[in-house]
């Protein structure tokens, strides 16, 4: 394999789509660093491994040789990004803005090179840009070709309002291409319109039209939805490395091959070596450590990652338990037990809706194993150890 083809690989890795691939072939071609750009737009202060799939690719970039802008929407912020919303999103604030801003910059440099990361805010250019600059570049799209994103149409044909400067978020995104003069940019799926209004405009201003990479969502711990706090299936960057390996542990088998190929800087080569192992028989759990220890040690250095290791082995694997765990017996109506209401019944859960919610996520575990089937029920006759999150166990006795 040539080294061109072996960049290529490297950079299609987990992405859901190359806009234009053979545009970007042509670019690669010259040998010359290409500039990468990526945008923030800061809007909460804490990133979770979501947030990190991007990261992650302009670190793949990186390492073949290229220039990362990391670009921080100071001023499309104060817009409020309507990509994916049915309603308006209220704007934030200047001093919202400069302080989630500041908690990026602190946090980006566990993952990318600092020497080959450019940091931009585009209130740069954005805030000299003078009203009839902002007309002439509101003149270069149209009202039906906005209307053709599918968050924009489907709030039109619905009746649902849309402000005018809804309509510039897309315009100043693309903008930011054109000012950095962007040979690629990255985005989730979600982002694929405003990145292609950017290839547009760049055509407009005379420039070469930046390739378009668009990246999955990651799905969240319980491989169902995208990852996110409000959901509770996140992992935060900022989270101990304790809860952040035990959390990387309980996701799925399958899920963990997506999670290699979206957040793990292992290679193509060695990720298909462990598929091997694991289709001839080894121990997915085994693979799933090296995931978990990684993504800890990229966070909290390498010694966190193999305490954190040492501790799950010490409580999941070794069996030690707290020692006032409490020891609960239930009758069984019929041949088995519900975990929902078993967990209720039990003491360690509030309700059952809660206990759906806590399998759902991948937070109860039954002898340290994870439950991951919500109608499971538990035999008569026997006894577990039962856990849900970090501090809630109870040993159970079934008659």
């Amino acid at each position: 394999m040539t080294a061109m083809a072996e960049a290529l690989e490297i950079i299609k890795r987990g992405v859901e789509e190359v806009l234009v691939e053979s545009e970007l072939s042509e670019k690669l071609k010259t040998g010359r660093p290409l500039r990468v750009k990526a945008g923030f737009d800061p809007t909460a202060p804490d990133l979770h491994l979501g947030h990190t799939v991007l990261l992650t690719k302009l670190r793949q970039f990186q390492d073949l040789g290229h220039e990362v802008i990391f670009l921080i929407g100071d001023f499309t912020g104060m817009i409020g990004d309507p990509t994916g919303k049915s309603a308006t999103r209220p704007p934030l604030t200047r001093d919202q803005v400069i302080e989630n801003a500041r908690t990026y910059e602190t946090q980006i440099y566990k993952i990318l090179a600092p020497e080959q990361t450019l940091v931009m805010f585009n209130s740069s250019w954005m805030g000299d840009m003078r009203a009839g600059d902002m007309i002439q570049l509101a003149a270069k799209h149209t009202v039906a070709r906005m209307l053709e994103r599918d968050d924009f149409h489907k709030r039109y044909h619905g009746g649902q309002p849309i402000a005018i400067h809804e309509f510039l978020y897309p315009l100043i995104q693309g903008y930011d291409s054109v000012a950095l003069r962007a040979d690629v940019e990255l985005g989730g799926t979600d982002q694929k319109f405003n990145m292609l209004v950017g290839r547009e405009l760049q055509k407009h201003y005379g420039q070469p039209t930046q390739v378009v990479l668009t990246m999955p969502i990651l799905e969240g711990l319980d491989g169902a939805q995208k990852m996110s706090k409000s959901l509770g299936n996140y992992v935060g960057i900022n989270e101990p490395p304790g809860e952040m390996f035990g959390k990387l542990m309980s996701i799925s088998d399958e899920l963990m091959w997506r999670y290699f190929d979206l957040l793990s800087s292992e290679t193509l080569a060695t990720l298909a070596a462990w598929r091997r192992e694991v289709a001839a028989g080894a121990n997915p759990r085994d693979i799933k450590f090296r995931l978990a220890g990684e993504i800890v040690a990229r966070f909290h250095g390498a010694a966190a990652a193999r305490g954190a290791q040492e501790e799950f082995i010490a409580r999941f694997q070794k069996g030690v338990l707290p020692d006032d765990m409490p020891e609960v017996r239930l009758t069984a109506t019929g041949a088995g037990y519900p975990i929902a209401n078993l967990l209720k019944d039990a003491g360690l859960t509030a309700s059952t809706s809660e206990s759906l919610r806590m399998v759902q996520q991948g937070a109860v575990r039954i002898d340290g194993e994870r439950v991951a089937d919500k109608s499971m029920e538990i035999a008569r006759g026997t006894a577990h150890v039962y856990q849900v999150g970090k501090r809630r166990y109870a040993r159970v006795t079934l008659v």
